[in-house]
Order: structure tokens, then C-alpha cells, then sequence
């Protein structure tokens, strides 16, 4: 499937403004498959209800586009916006080696737009709450810089054991079910890959296939970020930050900032070059709206230090958790700060754990087996 024919069914799911629950259940039925396909299913979910809150974010503005001229934009369908691209997410790896905790994990458009970082902050943060946040972020930075740098070959795996869990949004409301362990193993080939690795979860093995749309497979980028990849990018935060606003895909109606810092969130923890993961947290302190959690848990419950950022669109915050000794990434989580139709504040969205990583020579070998 190509762009185009992305664009087509897109735009034939998304014609008008205002939304059913039809509608949503037919949009529902555009992202990737579960688990059961190809990909993890916390994934799977935290795509489908960045997506639903989306249509939700529409449809009010409809209405109150409706009520401000006294008709609906339905009667004037060359007057409706252009409908969204909707691409398979290029979200490849649990919720740490997630890109893309939001914006890659939603179905995608490519818009028009300023390209650029803010300059002032966005939502109900302003500068003075960013300061600690900043700080916070740069000794993150200075423990990271300070890592080993790996030797991984293109031939090897990376390595992800974690504990991951989400909401079912299937029924309308947000059903948390309970935690599940997790591998993974990706594959650090440049490619393009047609298989790009494996997902073991609840006693099952499967492939991660191809991004949607790559009939010859997917390359190492944003969308599977190999080690290799990671190494080319910019080590000066300042360009890194313009790179990834310029090259993260833009999501209609979401916030941009957002977008870049769940991007950020995505290739944090795991397989990282030392500079590379520095860098990134140097880039995240200057987006506006990022903020410092002094007391922070990840969903096992081990304690840290916590940065987040409130998607005020959505009313969901991410959270990345760092343990408070050393600033280690001990994982990132999801959750509603306000009450939606999807649930009350405070519930979980989506989250992952990160138990172990590492670098081993074939899908399926764990750490523990590796010289065996």
C-alpha cells in the first residue's frame, strides 16, 4: 500500500467533521493489527486511543464550528479540511525503544506547518517551570554521556526484557489489564528488512514485520532505530532538535512539541550510543512545556525521579522515570491527568518497565543463553 492509497482510504473514513461511534469504530478499524498479527497489543491499544481521543478533539471542534455559523460543515464538503494520512506507526519495540510514545504511536498525517522548535512555552507551563526541569535533565544528560559505548555489529539483536501493561479501550472505557513480561529482539541490519526482528510475550513468539506500506522492506531510521542509525545523528542539542522537529511526522490536531517529545521518549533506555542518548536529553530540556517529577514510579513500582510533559489536547501525561541514584531510564508510562470519556484522571494509558537490555547474535538468544 502506498501513500496514495493510504490518502484514499483515509480520506473516505474521515470525509466529514462530524463523528459516530461508527465512525470511530470504522477509523478504529485503519491501525494495525494486535498482537495476534505482528506487533505487541499495549501498542496496539495506545495507537488506537491516541487515535480516538483525536476523532474526539475533531468532532467537538466541529460542533463548535456547527453552532458558531448555524449549519454543519457536512452541507459544504469542499469547505472540510483535508483529510489526514493515516500510515501505519513506524513504532517497532516496546514503550522505551517506542517511537514513538505518542506521535509514532498514533496513525500519522503529514501536514504543513512550522517546522521549527517553540520559543515560548505551550499549554499551562511557562518558562519558571521548566528551570528544574532543565536541571534535571542536564545531570540525566551527564550520567548518560558517561556510559559505555557498545560495539554491535549489523548481524546482532537488540536485546529488551520488560514489563509492559495498557488500557483495552475496546468498549469505549479504559480497561487496564494487568501487567505482562515482554522480549524483544531487533534487528541492527540497515536494511530495508522485511522481518525486523521478534516479540515474545505470555508464551508466544512472533514477527515484527515491515511497516505498513515498506513492500520492500523497512530501513534503519526514526521508524527502526538501529544502533548504527542512532550513532549518525546530531550530538549538538540544539541540531538534533531541529533534525527532529523536521523529520518527526506531523500529527494533524496534536501538539508539536508533543510529538518531538514523545519521539525523544521513544529512543530513550536500551541500545543507545552514550553521545547519542545525551544528546537527546539536552534536546527534550528545551522543549517548551517539559517539567520535573521530584517523586516518580514506574508501573512495577520501583521509585525515581521523573520528567513529563502534559498533552493538554488530549489530556494525557507521559512520564519517563529515572532511577535516583545513578539516573538510569527505568521506563516511561501514559496516563490521563484529566477526566475523559475514556476514563478518570489518574488512569493508565500505557506503560513499560525496562528489566534488562542488551546486544546478543541471533533472535531468540536472551543474555542468559548467549554463550552457551
Amino acid at each position: 500500500m502506498n501513500h496514495r492509497d493510504t490518502d484514499s482510504t483515509a480520506s473516505n473514513s474521515l470525509s466529514g467533521e462530524r463523528r459516530s461511534d461508527a465512525d470511530v469504530e470504522e477509523i478504529a478499524r485503519l491501525l494495525p493489527p494486535p498482537a495476534h498479527r505482528d506487533l505487541p497489543h499495549e501498542q496496539y491499544l495506545h495507537r488506537k486511543e491516541r487515535l480516538m481521543r483525536s476523532i474526539d478533539h475533531d468532532h467537538d471542534h466541529a460542533h463548535a464550528q456547527a453552532d458558531h455559523s448555524g449549519r454543519t460543515r457536512e452541507a459544504h464538503p469542499a469547505a472540510a479540511r483535508p483529510a489526514r494520512r493515516l500510515l501505519r506507526p513506524a513504532l517497532l519495540v516496546p514503550v522505551t525503544a517506542l517511537a514513538l510514545g505518542g506521535i509514532l504511536a498514533t496513525g500519522v498525517a503529514l501536514t504543513n506547518g512550522d517546522d521549527a522548535p517553540a520559543t515560548a512555552s505551550t499549554g499551562r507551563h511557562d518558562a519558571r517551570d521548566m528551570r528544574p526541569a532543565a536541571a534535571l535533565l542536564d545531570r540525566i544528560s551527564d550520567a548518560a554521556g558517561k556510559g559505555d559505548a557498545l560495539r554491535v555489529r549489523d548481524d546482532q539483536f537488540a536485546y529488551t526484557r520488560s514489563k509492559v501493561g495498557g488500557a483495552d479501550l475496546t468498549s469505549g472505557k479504559a480497561v487496564v489489564g494487568p501487567l505482562r513480561d515482554m522480549e524483544s529482539w531487533v534487528s541492527q541490519e540497515p536494511g530495508p528488512l522485511r522481518k525486523l526482528g521478534l516479540i515474545r510475550s505470555e508464551g508466544e513468539t512472533l514477527p515484527i514485520n515491515a511497516q505498513l506500506g515498506d513492500t520492500h522492506g523497512t530501513p534503519a531510521g526514526l521508524g527502526r532505530p538501529t544502533y548504527r542509525w542512532l550513532s549518525t545523528l546530531p550530538t549538538d542539542p540544539e541540531k538534533l532538535l531541529a533534525y527532529l522537529y523536521a523529520e518527526v511526522p506531523k500529527s494533524e490536531g496534536a501538539e508539536r512539541d508533543q510529538a518531538v517529545f514523545d519521539c525523544i521518549g521513544g529512543l530513550l533506555g536500551g541500545v543507545t550510543p552514550p553521545e547519542t542518548a545525551a544528546a537527546l536529553y539536552r534536546a527534550a530540556a528545551r522543549i517548551p512545556g517539559v517539567t520535573k517529577v521530584p517523586t516518580a514510579k514506574d508501573v512495577t513500582g520501583r521509585a525515581g525521579v521523573g520528567i513529563a510533559r502534559d498533552d493538554t489536547t488530549f489530556g494525557a501525561r507521559t512520564e519517563w522515570v529515572f532511577d535516583a541514584r545513578d539516573l538510569t531510564f527505568l521506563g516511561s508510562r501514559s496516563y490521563l491527568f484529566k477526566d475523559t470519556r475514556y476514563g478518570k484522571a489518574g488512569t493508565l494509558m500505557s506503560a513499560e518497565a525496562v528489566i534488562d537490555f542488551a546486544v546478543v547474535d541471533k533472535a531468540g538468544q536472551t543474555p542468559d543463553t548467549r554463550s552457551s
